[in-house]
């Protein structure tokens, strides 16, 4: 005797069977709805989390103790030199810069090194392409208002020698650099512009960009360990590419000059020069706002899955350890193209953190069929903080045992 099977759901503590409850529910209706997507955290969550390090830093813990917890195993060293950063606001036609004391230009490919007059008219120098791979040096006299040629390159060149420069963007707008101001050459007309700076002096307009300024110094030191380990990590890879790493979220966020602070600039001192290793090596140093009360396992070794008290701490402040945000049936549609969606429900989980941890991969059955997507997927698609998320229980999402419907 096959042993029969009932679907129920409880809903206000009472016990309705799935045939009644699709009796008693409009389909169409539900599928059409709003669905309202609980989530945790805020980013990948591997390595350390940004706001996790502030909770520990209000718990009294050090510098140290934030990054033995974060990157496990890894121990602390030194590392020096320079960075190259690419501007990415100014990848369009050449260099300009605003006319400062002290300004040179430097030949990359002789090494020779120009100081530039400074006249009370001349206001703006800019590098541009000339020929094949070449570049030319022109001014601008701000009274006559043109420009004049003042030297050619067979190669790139770059600015330097002022403490700070001024980078006039397409839009007009001026952004200041510590460093240099190195013209790239790039596939096409235009040239791209590189910052190349000190280590040290590059975490200044990262550091701000990447933490909240007002957090404790152990909080903001432990970015400037990241941050910096992360630096040298994809310097050493960047192999004979023109530049280390970008100023966008792709990499770390840098804004230069602009962004340095007090608070941030006496962290990077404070650490000044450490980094992290594993097995000898500067490690991926990965950060995120928020992992949501558990880190994510990764590819490296001490990129482990645990528990994190210190992300949701009382006092850190943190807006995303929790979170909800609603997406529209179409949203749904577009992302799953399993027509109206009948039923979502997250697959698996890692075990991990609270409510079972981060979601891994998520089912949608819809009026067209069934897909299932990863979490990442779905995060990307759906614009979420990150995939550890999960879907309020709807009455189509109840699965109704085909063999008892049937035997009826």
């Amino acid at each position: 005797m096959r042993k029969r099977g009932i679907a129920a759901i409880v809903l206000s503590s009472t016990v309705i069977s799935a045939t009644a409850q699709a009796r008693e529910i409009d389909p169409a209706a539900t599928a059409d709805a709003a669905t309202t997507i609980a989530g945790r955290g805020f980013g990948h969550g591997r390595g350390m989390s940004q706001y996790g390090a502030q909770g520990a830093a209000i718990a009294g813990k050090s510098v140290k103790q934030i990054l033995d917890f974060y990157y496990p195993g890894t121990t602390t060293a030194k590392a020096t030199g320079s960075i190259r950063v690419r501007i990415s606001a100014d990848t369009t036609d050449g260099v300009r810069v605003g006319a400062v004391s002290g300004l040179q230009v430097r030949s990359l490919a002789t090494g020779k090194v120009y100081t530039l007059p400074r006249a009370t008219t001349m206001n703006q120098w800019s590098i541009d392409p000339n020929g094949e791979h070449g570049t030319k040096l022109s001014s601008y006299d701000a009274k006559t208002k043109k420009w004049t040629l003042y030297k050619t390159f067979t190669g790139m060149a770059q600015f330097e020698g002022a403490p700070v420069i001024g980078l006039v963007l397409p839009s007009g707008a001026v952004r200041k650099y510590r460093g240099a101001l190195r013209a790239i050459d790039v596939s096409g007309t235009h040239l791209d512009t590189v910052n190349v700076l000190s280590l040290e002096y590059y975490l200044r307009g990262v550091v701000p960009r990447e933490a909240i300024t007002s957090w404790k110094p152990a909080a903001l030191q432990a970015q400037a360990v990241a941050a910096r380990t992360y630096s040298v990590y994809h310097r050493n890879r960047a192999s004979s590419r023109a530049y280390d790493l970008c100023d966008t979220t792709s990499c770390q966020v840098y804004g230069g000059y602009d962004s340095e602070e007090t608070s941030t600039n006496n962290a990077i001192a404070a650490t000044a020069g450490q980094i992290r290793l594993y097995n000898g090596k500067p490690i991926i140093a990965e950060f995120s706002s928020s992992n949501g009360g558990a880190t994510a396992a990764g590819d490296a070794p001490y990129q482990l899955l645990k528990a994190d008290g210190w992300d949701g701490y009382p006092r850190n402040g943190n807006p995303n350890v929790t979170w909800t945000v609603t997406r529209s049936a179409a949203d749904l549609q577009a992302t799953f193209d399993v027509g109206s969606i009948r039923s979502l429900r997250v697959l698996k989980r890692t075990g991990v953190g609270p409510g079972g941890g981060r979601a891994l991969t998520i089912q949608a059955v819809g009026s067209k069929g069934t897909r299932v997507l990863s979490a990442d997927q779905v995060r990307i698609r759906l614009h979420l903080r990150s995939g550890w998320i999960s879907f309020p229980a709807r009455a189509l999402d109840i699965p109704i045992d085909v063999d008892e419907t049937a035997s009826r």
